[in-house]
């Protein structure tokens, strides 16, 4: 597992950049906007143009844009049109996308195992026999992967709770919520300066899990087949 933080906004791309002053047109030539981007305050002003999350899901093709810049301008106006003005914690959840969009970061590895964790109640389960810091990882990686498959994959959840008595999305919220909140309480989370984006993101996980339902609903960015096939 790795630890995930707020840090989409200092992984941006020259191809990013390309992007923002092809959108935003005479405004910024792309030396201005190199120089903006330096400047955490006028960084933060540009990536909250309506122009760039617009150009993002009007665009057709293979966007020459980092996962990084796609997912933080749209989880950004997302939230913002659910009414959270929180640029960490979006910034946290447009990293969870990016990791948890390739599937090598979807499962739960710990020591002394040789295969990784899949399903939530075998993780669950593993925080029993887990030291302190590999609990404070599970927790933190439980509520990532609650958030991610109840945001991006709600009708999946749906037809397998429906058809199979699997974990419904109130489930997934309860996870998600209990092990925000527990890792928010964790020293390790004060250390990483992680504790108000995990406290914030367990207060609102039922108006974020709803607003990436949203914008699941608009764009099609993850692969369907990377579904909760095992996720319960």
């Amino acid at each position: 597992m790795r630890m995930i933080q707020a840090n989409c906004r200092i992984q941006f791309t020259a191809e990013d950049i390309s992007f923002i002053s092809d959108v935003l047109g005479g405004r910024y030539n792309q030396g201005f906007v190199v120089d903006l981007l330096s400047d955490a305050e006028a960084r933060d002003l540009i990536l909250d143009d309506v122009a760039l999350y617009r150009a993002l899901l009007e665009r057709g093709g293979c966007l020459k844009v980092s996962a990084h810049f796609y997912f933080y301008v749209l989880v950004r106006h997302v939230l913002l049109q659910a009414g959270v003005d929180d640029r960490a914690m979006t910034d946290y959840v447009a990293e969870v996308l990016a990791e948890f969009s390739g599937t090598e970061h979807i499962n739960a590895f710990v020591p002394g195992r040789d295969e990784p964790l899949e399903y939530c109640v075998d993780m669950m389960e593993a925080l029993q026999s887990a030291d302190d810091s590999t609990r404070f990882m599970l927790r933190a990686h439980l509520g990532n992967h609650s958030l991610f498959f109840a945001g991006v994959f709600p009708s999946r959840i749906r037809s397998r709770a429906e058809r199979k008595g699997a974990p419904n999305l109130e489930y997934y919220e309860r996870l998600g919520q209990l092990n925000y909140r527990v890792a928010s309480d964790h020293r390790l989370a004060r250390h990483y300066d992680l504790a108000p984006i995990y406290a914030s993101l367990s207060d609102q996980f039922h108006i974020t899990r709803k607003a990436l339902n949203d914008l699941a609903d608009r764009v099609l960015f993850i692969d369907e087949d990377q579904g909760p096939n095992s996720s319960n």
